[in-house]
């Protein structure tokens, strides 16, 4: 059964205790990103810039009044025990310097890619056999692509510097349709699949939550997925299976959710619908899907600027037909159809359910 993590009326020290981790910890990562700004310099001359965004950058306030919302949410939802207070509010010294020593050596290496426009390194055709086309690339411009153990080890500092701290608050935004998913039920009678778990990050919330599900974590990268059973070690219900979303081996109608977090803005488009439709044949009737990406262009006017500056400078080629495609739309010719949609800073959560 679905369990309750906190009081409504929860201690005044665990508010303050959250608001200072979380505060540390944009402070953190802020730092590591002003320090990457530092070694990198201008992100490129003028003539390489892409065309002028239609959309005016996000001022100061405008970021910071959505950062302080997604903690607002986040602590609220904390509060009415929908979820359990981050398992990590206490930073780890000697762990983060670790993580940041790593992340910050690696700078140079991803910045010279990006000066060269360098994203086909780890394209052989060895890989070609095993792996799809879309795939060998080295998205944002990380040393290894998703085919590297260092790369698996670094990838959550980098996308925390990304987006300044925000990013493990914008992923539990998720666990507010998982709860009501799994409201009144037996989460030992429940099955979850997650699509596209990387390194399971986002994972570690749901077991924290639900350590009786059963889990299946699904990934196409070998390297990523070795992460992943490192980091959810400690809890027995979770399978791991290498494999293509694509063509998933599992069977039909057999999962009451699916989880799919920050993948489709990374397929090519004829591939996020093959995609949709394999989640859609393992999912039972009434089943869900919580799906978790980016924002899409008209989601919030006031950061579609940032949504055009993305992917040319950290080379995410099917970014830009992403914040455009009708998901509503594309699930729906699946099967799925849309319950609700809810933003989350740069991020936002959609819940499909079959029919």
């Amino acid at each position: 059964m679905s369990e309750t993590h906190s009081r409504p009326n929860a201690k005044p020290a665990l508010r303050l205790a959250y608001g200072l981790s979380q505060g540390v910890r944009v402070a953190w990562y802020l730092g590591q990103s002003v320090v990457t700004r530092r070694m990198v310099g201008p992100l490129s001359d003028e003539s390489s810039r892409p065309r002028r965004s239609s959309s005016k950058a996000p001022d100061r306030r405008q970021l910071l009044k959505a950062v302080a919302d997604l903690f607002a949410a986040d602590w609220r939802n904390v509060e009415r025990g929908i979820y359990a207070a981050p398992h990590d509010m206490a930073l780890r010294l000697l762990k983060g310097i670790s993580k940041a020593k790593a992340y910050l050596a690696d700078v140079p290496k991803v910045d010279g890619r990006r000066r060269a426009k360098a994203h086909s390194e780890v394209l052989n055709e060895e890989r070609r056999s095993r792996f799809p086309r879309y795939y060998l690339q080295n998205f944002h411009y990380q040393t290894g692509g998703w085919l590297d153990d260092a790369s698996a080890d670094i990838y959550d500092t980098q996308v925390e510097v990304l987006f300044t701290g925000t990013a493990d608050a914008m992923r539990r935004q998720a666990l507010v349709p998982l709860a009501q998913a799994l409201q009144g039920r037996d989460q030992r009678e429940v099955s979850v699949l997650d699509v596209a778990c990387g390194t399971g990050r986002f994972l570690t919330f749901v077991c924290d939550n639900y350590p009786r599900l059963n889990l299946t974590a699904v990934d196409l990268s070998p390297n990523y997925l070795a992460k992943a059973r490192r980091t959810l070690s400690k809890w027995r219900n979770v399978s791991y299976l290498n494999a293509n979303a694509e063509k998933l081996p599992v069977a039909d109608a057999s999962q009451d959710v699916v989880t799919c977090i920050y993948l489709f803005h990374e397929l090519p488009p004829k591939i996020r619908r093959v995609v949709a439709s394999e989640i859609a044949r393992v999912l039972k009737p009434g089943g869900r899907l919580i799906f978790t990406d980016a924002l899409q262009k008209g989601d919030k006017a006031s950061l579609d600027m940032l949504l055009d500056f993305f992917p040319w400078a950290f080379h995410e080629p099917y970014f830009a037909s992403y914040t455009k495609e009708d998901f509503t739309g594309l699930f729906d010719e699946t099967g799925l159809g849309q319950l609700s949609e809810t933003p989350a800073f740069l991020s936002k959560v959609m819940v499909f359910e079959k029919r």
